[in-house]
């Protein structure tokens, strides 16, 4: 691997760092606003998922337990 003084070391990073495009501030409303949403439905279905299986168990249990 070739090794690189600190001044090119810095110069390169200043390269890379002006080819950062930052999103707009629509942009990260949107992106926030529809983490948000998956995040409830997402968590509404694993609710919903739990609700059913632990009726089911409690079903089961009852019919087999006494």
């Amino acid at each position: 691997m070739a090794t690189t003084n600190p001044l090119q070391f810095i110069q390169q990073t200043r390269a890379e760092a002006s080819k950062i495009v930052w999103p707009a501030r629509r942009e990260v409303m949107l992106t926030t606003i529809m983490v948000l949403i998956m995040a409830s439905l997402v968590g509404i279905f694993f609710a919903l998922v739990d609700l059913v299986i632990r009726s089911g168990l409690t079903g089961v249990l009852t019919f087999f337990g006494s």
